[in-house]
């Protein structure tokens, strides 16, 4: 497949399914992602949509199917490896350290070092400190107080220091899970226009929420999971709220 190819998918789910003994969790599952992309993820709970994050994640190894990155075949043993591929997930809870600052949590288990007395290796907090303002500048996102700890923060913030990590590691696909769910209008409306950002930064973002105003907000496409399988797949532009949910429900 050409990669100079802009349309050409970031991400390609083909066929995926994951069983748990006769529990089939997602079966024959099919959909893309394309560069500044932004594809929505709709269903009931557990209609599917985590067990599929986690498979695309490399939390769980699929049944059958494949995962292709830029048209390449791909198969991950742990969330390590996806990370390294450049596959970014953003859970609700976020796994961020309260207590560290934006800088200590962007590099958390991934610590820059630098030599002290020209032999001792030592936290680089400086380049911590550097890293963490040039990112969240990227992200149009400004604290006074780079090195307070991340508990100081609001939702909103909290999320952005989770995106701004993601970023900083150069993902490519952030898949995001309820990224507004806890948050009041105005950090909703901060998350949004994050997500925005990653989109013209040529990021393919996979955007799970059961607020379906959000999903119409921030969304290119929307794929509807109903017990398992792929119940729809609309563009935002050519549906409804109504819609959406008859998909969801089977009605």
């Amino acid at each position: 497949m050409n990669s100079t190819n802009q349309n050409a998918p970031l991400l390609e789910v083909r066929n995926l399914s994951k069983h748990f003994g006769a529990v089939r969790a997602l079966n024959d599952f099919s959909m893309a992602v394309r560069p500044g992309e932004v594809v929505a993820l709709a269903g009931d709970n557990g209609a599917g949509k985590t067990t599929l994050i986690k498979a695309i994640s490399g939390v769980f190894q699929p049944t059958g199917g494949e995962i292709l990155l830029r048209g390449q075949p791909v198969t991950f043993a742990t969330p390590q490896e996806a990370r390294e591929k450049g596959i970014e997930t953003i859970y609700q809870d976020l796994a961020l350290a309260d207590n560290l600052s934006i800088g200590a949590n962007i590099f958390l288990g991934r610590e820059p070092m630098r030599k002290a007395f020209g032999f001792l290796p030592v936290l680089d907090r400086k380049a911590m400190a550097e890293a963490a303002k040039a990112t969240m500048g990227r992200l149009d996102f400004h604290v006074s107080r780079l090195e307070a700890p991340v508990s100081n923060f609001s939702g909103g913030q909290r999320q952005a220091v989770a995106i701004g990590r993601a970023v900083y590691w150069d993902a490519q696909i952030l898949i995001m899970d309820e990224p507004t769910a806890a948050l009041g209008v105005p950090e909703q409306r901060k998350v949004i226009s994050l997500i925005h950002q990653l989109k013209a930064q040529g990021r393919g973002v996979i955007f799970i929420s059961h607020n379906l105003q959000d999903i119409f907000a921030v969304s290119d496409r929307i794929v509807v999971l109903r017990r398992g399988i792929q119940a729809g797949e609309r563009k935002i532009s050519e549906t409804n709220h109504d819609e959406v949910v008859k998909l969801m429900v089977g009605g």
